[in-house]
């Protein structure tokens, strides 16, 4: 199997969206986002509602007593700040105010954070299953060719996510249509831009600390053994189809 292909225009547009970049003249179909988008379409950064968990709990990895504060006070607190934020920005900006002072510098920082925070958080709770399967072949597929194994993936994707303090992630580059594994110590440092998220895993300690104290390894360790494969295949086919 070759190298996957870079996206076309219209799929980096659609991406570009996704990532707050404007294409306000080249926007897509409703229908065409829906059906093909690789983020979670009830994403709490367009309902304003926390996107639902699928599990109260992944027996073997997350008791319920680390999901809930994770999911409820993280997760629920960056979208309630980052509504807030909305809010506030859009006030500032219909009113007279000079834009560019000190609260308006701040929102526009916080807002990225938040942003970020969300969409990962989202997509890290979607691709944990409790009773998880064998890669799927594709994914599997793009994986071996591009880091030579599987299990050299794996191990590689291990490594980066104890090398970073916030997040490590499976990335297709829109660019060049490369698979990368890249760490990320806050929402929004260390990312890659125009990376496309196919797999995240939340490294903060507040992820893992209720079951794992301070043995991040063994959190790493274990959450690559309840990885929900067909999600990521679907979010990999969303972005090469």
């Amino acid at each position: 199997m070759s190298e996957p292909k870079p996206l076309s225009r219209r799929e980096v547009l659609r991406t570009a969206s996704l990532l707050g970049v404007s294409t306000a003249a080249f926007a897509l179909p409703t229908a065409a986002h829906a059906e093909e988008s690789a983020f979670p379409l009830d994403s709490g950064l367009a309902t304003g509602k926390p996107h639902p968990l699928k599990y109260e709990s992944i027996p073997g990895l997350l008791t319920k007593e680390q999901v809930a504060p994770h999911y409820n006070a993280h997760y629920g607190g960056a979208l309630k700040r980052f509504l807030k934020i909305e809010q506030d920005l859009d006030t500032l900006l219909k009113s007279d105010s000079r834009l560019g002072g000190d609260a308006h510098i701040l929102l526009q920082k916080d807002k990225v954070n938040r942003m970020n925070s969300v969409l990962l958080h989202e997509l890290y709770f979607d691709n944990l299953i409790p009773k998880p399967d064998a890669p799927k072949e594709d994914i599997k597929t793009a994986l071996t060719n591009r880091f030579g194994s599987f299990d050299r993936w794996q191990e590689d994707f291990r490594a980066t996510c104890m090398a970073a303090n916030g997040w490590g992630v499976l990335v297709r580059d829109m660019v060049n249509g490369k698979l990368y594994n890249v760490a990320s110590d806050l929402h929004e440092i260390g990312v890659l831009w125009l990376g496309q998220p196919l797999l995240v895993c939340d490294v903060y300690e507040h992820a893992f600390y209720v079951d794992y104290q301070n043995r991040k390894k063994d959190y790493v360790d274990t959450f690559v053994t309840f990885i929900d494969w067909n999600e990521v295949n679907r979010r990999y086919h969303a972005l090469t189809k």
